[in-house]
């Protein structure tokens, strides 16, 4: 019976088959891509995964200009912020925000659907956004991601 038997492996940071990978933004709304972003930094779409550690992609993602969202969220996305001080509330809407830098609005939609400790943290450093179709990681020689299951 052993030979019909399997070994469960558990990846750690050292045995972890982390890629790099690109996705362009210009292909889906701002939420479909978002979570499938997220689901590569964390490695969900591996059969080695592992939820307590780090065995996710390396992802860059090109074109945040061309980031497209439906409806009315250009006006109506308020991003609220505070400074922790009285009267230290700040609003900002979609469209100043990715006016502004575009890149952060990618960032922030993905950080909010990692987890909220340090495994989520050290995944979203593996997250590289540019607003234009150039990157600077050519030398790890990223391949090209379609995205799925949108």
């Amino acid at each position: 019976m052993d030979h019909l038997s399997f070994k469960t492996v558990s990846v750690n940071k050292a045995n972890a088959d982390k890629a790099w990978v690109v996705v362009d933004a210009s292909v889906a709304p701002l939420g479909r891509l978002a979570s499938q972003i997220a689901n590569m930094l964390r490695g969900k779409h591996k059969p080695s995964f592992t939820p307590n550690s780090d065995c996710g992609d390396n992802v860059i993602v090109i074109n945040a200009d061309n980031l497209r969202v439906t409806g009315k969220k250009l006006t109506d996305k308020i991003y609220v912020t505070h400074s922790g001080y009285p009267g230290g509330q700040k609003r900002v809407n979609l469209r100043d925000k990715k006016a502004k830098n575009s890149a952060s609005v990618i960032e922030h939609a993905v950080k909010g659907m990692l987890q909220g400790n340090r495994l989520g943290r050290e995944q979203f450093r593996n997250l590289y956004v540019y607003a234009g179709s150039e990157h600077p990681h050519q030398a790890q020689q990223p391949q090209a991601v379609e995205l799925k299951n949108l």
